[in-house]
């Protein structure tokens, strides 16, 4: 929790004070800004089933963007990707399921809103075999009725964005390392489809 840094002192000069309260109100701001982090790095780890499967999954994850090239090169290897469609934003956070929350990356583009797994998921096929897949959701901005913001009742800190299609379906998104950045680009997204 973050304490606003002050300064009263009757003997400084007007200039002097002034770039002090300028200095700390830039601390202050930077302040609110890690404390903001830090509170999204805890809700994106306790919604893991273990902080160790968390942070293994994370490593995993930043190893593959390397590998690749960045995040534009994953987004268009996972999902199919028109000529000069623009990945605005991707975002670590989980998508709820009635199974539990399956975590992933969550890609913004000037197209679609996309959702895939970090990891595959095991999957029974109609004739009972079972098979690994990644967990993929992909949402067209133009299908896309209205976004929610959510929080849980109980915990306000947990934050939720619920995007409702005209079909109504209806996806849950959680665990953001930034909700409010993640929601800004989906909103301003949907603005300008």
């Amino acid at each position: 929790m973050s304490v606003p840094l002050m300064l009263d002192e009757p003997l400084m000069s007007h200039a002097t004070k002034s770039r002090t309260y300028t200095v700390l109100s830039m601390m202050n701001k930077f302040v609110k800004k890690a404390d903001n982090l830090a509170h999204g790095v805890r809700e994106h780890v306790r919604l893991g089933p273990k902080i160790s499967e968390t942070v293994k999954g994370k490593l995993s994850l930043g190893a593959r963007v390397l590998q690749v090239g960045g995040m534009d090169k994953i987004f268009r290897q996972l999902f199919s990707v028109r000529e000069g469609e623009k990945l605005l934003k991707a975002s670590q956070c989980y998508i709820s399921t009635t199974a539990g929350p399956i975590a992933g990356l969550l890609f913004i583009s000037a197209d679609k809103v996309a959702f895939c797994s970090e990891r595959s998921i095991k999957i029974s096929s109609s004739k009972g075999e079972m098979f690994r897949a990644y967990y993929k959701v992909i949402i067209p901005l133009k299908k896309i009725k209205r976004v929610n913001q959510s929080e849980n009742v109980k915990k306000p800190s947990q934050k939720y964005i619920e995007i409702l299609t005209v079909d109504d379906f209806d996806f849950w998104f959680m665990g953001f390392l930034n909700y409010q950045k993640a929601l800004k680009s989906i909103q301003q997204a949907i603005s300008h489809a």
